[in-house]
């Protein structure tokens, strides 16, 4: 079966794709911009790329006509006030596209909705369910809550969370149940449910078998951990107040934290239904979900994390349009070493940033992560998803990567820390020579301003930084 899949650089659509692959279906992976798609190499041969922004019209007809069935994971928490409206119209588009092609199934991933009052964003995926549902095909909408695996947004918070705070002064939303589901489960579900005639026309909540608060997750995981942890609730947290909560402790955006508080004070629990019957799956419970998260955590095995995404910092354009590093009206830090043994600095550089750290002065790069997320930036808790592979796309600490190209020696990131203005960060191997080029290009005064404000720093920084990576 020739199959669209929309969303493929996402945190479900990662894990989806080599499910549909090993099932034999010929795949064609539907992104913005495939700068930043790179799919496994096993996988190749049995995949076709196509660009298509779905607010953009004119990409419409990059949708080839012969697919046979499609999967709508195209989803973002953004905070913009026309969001529920983009939702909307990119659902409809979608819709259009499909229209003259041999599609017989689509399938969606959406939120639970059973409860009275719904959040803005459960709202909006409610709205992008019942547009897809007008199409002249099968349509199939899975409904999940909370999603627990190995770089899922859910998981990550409530690593965040237990790891690091041993006594919680917590909002009263941690009382609010859910029925966590794994994110094995969600592929499962995804993967069997096409071209199921049970399944056509209807909606389908999903979940694993335990309904829990908040609170009892957070516990749970605690329990799994071997971890003694105290939880309190206060009625006295605002949501702004407990949206910060959330983005100081944990890696989360602000954004993002804003979304999820707004989603968490609803209750999102299944009804019940014989879909997980009829499809022979049995879901994992919430200990068992840890554990495989773990596991895959514990062998370096995470195939995608929430972040990635580009909600995970302030990116809002297309990593192509970045790719060009400019030269006119920008400063610029160039330093260069002589390799010792290349394929060893290569790997130094490809595994940069994270827990490996930035091989001087590290402390400094904490200071500037920590200044970062106090006015409101990703600071470096992000990480990377992977200690040594990378690729373009990935968040690594506060920089997006742009390009990563080891057969060329070539690593481009781009800042998304708060700066006023935008950074490059460049290492490149020739003939011998490592190039390390730091490039701003300010914003106004203030941008000039700070770049001589903290250009004192660049010599011991990319100096020391330079001299390690080359060996």
């Amino acid at each position: 079966m020739k199959i669209l899949l929309t969303g493929a650089t996402g945190y479900i659509g990662k894990r989806l794709l080599p499910s549909l692959v090993r099932n034999g279906h010929e795949v064609i992976c539907c992104v913005r911009d495939k700068n930043r798609f790179e799919p496994p190499p096993s996988i190749r041969q049995h995949i076709q790329i196509v660009e298509v922004d779905f607010l953009e019209e004119k990409t419409l007809s990059n949708v080839p006509k012969d697919i046979n069935a499609a999967y709508y994971l195209i989803h973002s928490m953004s905070g913009s006030a026309d969001f529920t409206e983009l939702e909307k119209k990119s659902a409809q588009n979608f819709r259009k596209s499909l229209e003259g092609t041999l599609v017989k199934h689509v399938l969606y991933l959406g939120g639970i909705v059973n409860n009275d009052v719904l959040s803005k964003h459960l709202l909006s995926r409610k709205a992008v369910e019942d547009e897809l549902g007008k199409g002249n095909y099968h349509f199939t909408a899975l409904r999940a809550g909370i999603i627990i695996g190995s770089g899922s947004a859910s998981f990550e918070i409530i690593r965040d969370l237990v790891e690091k705070l041993p006594v919680m002064i917590a909002p009263q939303w941690l009382k609010t149940r859910c029925q966590p589901i794994a994110i094995r489960d969600v592929i499962s579900f995804l993967s069997l449910s096409l071209g199921e005639p049970k399944a056509f026309g209807k909606a389908f909540d999903i979940g694993g078998p335990d309904v829990l608060s908040y609170k009892q997750m957070l516990l749970g995981y605690a329990k799994n951990r071997g971890l003694a942890r105290r939880i309190w609730t206060v009625p006295v947290m605002t949501p702004r107040l407990s949206s910060y909560w959330l983005f100081f402790v944990t890696s989360t955006s602000y954004k993002l934290a804003v979304a999820l508080v707004d989603s968490m004070k609803v209750e999102v629990v299944c009804h019940p239904n014989k879909l997980a019957q009829n499809l022979d799956i049995r879901p994992m419970n919430y200990q068992e979900a840890l554990d495989a998260a773990f596991t895959k955590i514990e062998s370096n095995e995470v195939l995608s994390s929430w972040k990635d995404s580009l909600i995970s910092g302030r990116f809002e354009n297309n990593l192509s349009d970045y790719i060009q590093v400019p030269k006119h009206g920008c400063f610029v830090d160039q330093r260069q070493a002589t390799v010792q043994d290349e394929n060893k600095t290569l790997q130094r550089i490809f595994a940069i940033g994270g827990d490996t750290g930035w091989y001087y002065a590290n402390w400094l790069w904490q200071l500037r992560g920590f200044m970062d997320k106090t006015v409101g930036g990703v600071g470096l808790r992000r990480g990377r998803t992977h200690p040594t592979t990378i690729n373009s796309g990935d968040a690594v600490d506060f920089w997006r990567v742009l390009y990563a190209k080891k057969t060329e020696k070539r690593l481009l990131l781009y800042a998304e820390m708060k700066v006023p203005g935008d950074a490059w960060l460049e290492f490149k191997i020739e003939s011998g020579c490592l190039i390390q080029t730091a490039t701003f290009r300010p914003k106004g005064l203030w941008g000039r301003i700070y770049w001589y404000a903290v250009y004192p720093f660049h010599g011991p920084i990319f100096g020391g930084m330079v001299r390690k990576l080359a060996g």
